[in-house]
């Protein structure tokens, strides 16, 4: 009777260290952060942070692929606790103006991002202006990606303010891509748009034509954007959102592997393993 007795507490503790166990394991909250799933700067980015979040903090992150307006307004409800794919202070300003008030933004992971038109460096064409006298070098075209795109609303506008008699070609972001790939293996002038950060100038030896009119606006950077409330749910997570900022040429391989077939998850780990005096640097600013 007396080991039924002892069996049975020995049974009951081993009971309540498994679910103090499991409580303190269920103290870490889930991290949900959106990203934008089309864009390339956004899958690597936000990949990265994820790995970090759970190699390093210790959370687990369950990652959303949304459209930019929904990114905004989940982070703005609480859906989401942030998202790092916000571009400021143009391409997305109407958002944050809408939104500020609801969200906070956490600082910048990528500085000078840009929208423009881009060809091989090959070319002889630097500037928008030198588009009109090398008509038929370009064949007439500028090869675009999705229409209704703000890159391709803004080479609309481009194409009226330089009076360029070209047509602009809607296709997609890997359409566009096929095009430039063809006509670098050829040698041949073409204009595209496009913008940074994006993995085929890691690929390639690209140029952005300049634009003294400032058609396309002046450089933007990507933010890390957060809703009020993750500070006190995961503070950690919080504040390496708030040093977590890549320096030129870090993200570009990143977005390389993946594009070259390599799982995000795997690029992603293999940068964080890879890089972890980096990885330091934003979990431990200063030190």
């Amino acid at each position: 009777m007396n080991l039924i007795r002892k069996l049975c507490c020995f049974t009951a503790a081993l009971a309540c260290v498994a679910s103090s166990g499991m409580a303190a394991a269920e103290t870490k909250p889930e991290i949900r952060i959106g990203y934008v799933e089309g864009w390339s700067d956004s899958v690597a980015t936000t990949y990265v942070a994820a790995q970090i979040i759970r190699q390093n903090l210790g959370y687990e992150v369950k990652l959303v692929p949304v459209s930019a307006g929904l990114m905004w307004q989940g982070v703005a409800r609480g859906d989401l606790d942030a998202t790092m794919s916000a571009w400021l202070p143009v391409t997305q300003g109407a958002y944050y103006e809408k939104l500020k008030d609801k969200v906070v933004n956490l600082g910048v992971n990528y500085p000078g991002a840009r929208i423009g038109l881009i060809v091989p460096a090959y070319v002889n064409a630097n500037s928008l202006a030198d588009l009109p006298a090398q008509k038929a070098a370009f064949e007439g075209r500028i090869v675009g990606i999705d229409a209704g795109a703000g890159v391709m609303t803004k080479t609309e506008l481009a194409i009226k303010e330089y009076a360029l008699d070209y047509k602009l070609m809607p296709s997609s972001g890997s359409g566009m891509v096929a095009e430039l790939e063809r006509s670098i293996r050829n040698n041949k002038a073409i204009a595209v748009t496009g913008w940074v950060p994006h993995w085929m100038f890691a690929k390639w030896k690209l140029k952005f034509l300049e634009d003294p009119k400032k058609v396309y606006g002046e450089a933007e950077h990507v933010d890390n954007i957060a809703n009020p409330g993750l500070a006190a749910k995961a503070k950690p997570v919080n504040d390496l959102l708030k040093h977590f900022s890549w320096k030129p040429g870090e993200l570009d391989s990143v977005m390389l592997a993946i594009e070259s077939g390599e799982k995000p998850e795997a690029a992603a780990r293999k940068w964080v393993n890879a890089n972890a005096e980096r990885v330091g640097q934003w979990l431990q600013p200063g030190q």
